[in-house]
């Protein structure tokens, strides 16, 4: 079927335990169908993410209502443990109230990274090692491996399904804890396996939006939680020019052309930049989007960041030749769509070097 080597541990599976984070997919489903074919005492951990009753009402959700029901069937087809933990508080705080401020703050966050940084890390960590685990198995794909300095973290070999833009917050120690078994796996080798194991879950489609948007009205979200951010204002150009008004800034993201509803300019209008205190969206022409030069903040370093290296500054974005100096990412040729909010996620060919927060932009040298 397929080897285990992504969860041999030193002494043989003899005595090991693996914790296994499932969310109801197919691909932790897999996983936990991995561990246990290794030979290792298997427990699968489910983290409650929403009220039972909000989220069974809620096609899309994650980690909650049907989710956690298919995780329990496939324990239960699979024979081993499943336990569920009530973390609703915890992702609330740091998932969905963090996504809310940032687009009221005029930046373009990234949920799916605070929740690994947060409850899917952090608490699961925890959790894991409370249950004497000797790793935390997960489905993302991506691959760890040893390098000369011990874990390093590399894309998944199938480009189209690799996630390490999303994991760039991963420490070191964390690394050495986890297992990401389906990295060197395309997907429809997995959806094989679940159905060789008759996992119930082999069909299941992927989720793909946002698991607490699954409509894809962020803003709605957004206004219900923060009603200021309804407020609305104007939109200018790069003069500051007055060029219309806007319901609310959460509405934009840095490179957005839709929407803008502006008429009679001689060319294509972009938002350039958001000013969240004067509540003003501007605009400008592409050529006003080219950056040169991004600060990071909270850079996480997981290898040696001195030299050319390839920076990623979107979830969609090819890599781009840049380098490092201290807190700021230098574009070897100037990059357009960098927004505040958004992460810059460093590599050396496959190998995941870190990342960091764009915290401010430096736009270039360009003719409009």
């Amino acid at each position: 079927m397929t080897d285990f080597a992504d969860f041999q541990l030193a002494g043989g599976p003899a005595g090991r335990r693996i914790v296994v984070a499932m969310s109801g997919g197919v691909d932790s489903s897999v996983v936990a169908a991995l561990a246990k074919a290794s030979g290792a005492e298997t427990i699968g951990v489910t983290l409650q993410l929403y009220d039972h009753g909000e989220a069974t009402a809620r096609p899309g959700a994650c980690c909650a209502g049907r989710d956690i029901r298919d995780a329990r069937a496939v324990c239960d087809r699979l024979g081993i443990a499943h336990y569920v933990f009530d973390h609703e508080s915890s992702f609330r705080a740091q998932v969905v109230d963090h996504f809310a401020d940032e687009y009221l703050a005029g930046r373009t966050p990234i949920p799916c990274v605070q929740c690994n940084m947060g409850p899917k890390f952090t608490d699961l960590f925890a959790l894991a090692r409370d249950l004497g685990a000797d790793c935390l198995a997960t489905g993302h794909y991506v691959r760890r491996m040893i390098g000369a300095d011990g874990s390093e973290l590399h894309r998944a070999v199938d480009p189209a399904r690799d996630q390490s833009y999303f994991l760039f917050a991963t420490t070191r120690d964390q690394l050495d804890f986890l297992r990401f078994p389906l990295g060197g796996m395309p997907k429809d080798r997995v959806r094989a396996i679940a159905a060789e194991m008759g996992l119930g879950v082999a069909a299941k489609p992927d989720s793909q939006d946002i698991c607490f948007v699954p409509d894809g009205d962020y803003a709605g979200l957004v206004k219900k939680l923060r009603p200021a951010a309804s407020d609305g204002g104007e939109i200018v150009d790069l003069s500051g020019r007055a060029l219309g008004r806007h319901e609310g800034i959460i509405h934009y993201t840095v490179g957005q052309r839709r929407g803008l509803d502006i008429g009679g300019q001689p060319e294509p209008l972009y938002v350039v930049r958001l000013e969240p205190e004067a509540r003003r969206v501007v605009v400008g022409p592409r050529a006003a989007l080219a950056v040169s030069a991004a600060r990071l903040a909270d850079l996480n370093v997981l290898g040696p960041l001195e030299g050319p290296l390839t920076a990623k500054v979107r979830s969609m974005a090819k890599p781009v030749p840049a380098r490092l100096h201290g807190d700021q990412l230098v574009f070897d040729a100037p990059e357009y769509g960098v927004a505040p909010g958004q992460a810059a996620v460093l590599y050396d060919g496959d190998r995941v070097l870190g990342g960091g927060w764009i915290a401010a932009t430096e736009g270039a040298a360009l003719a409009a």
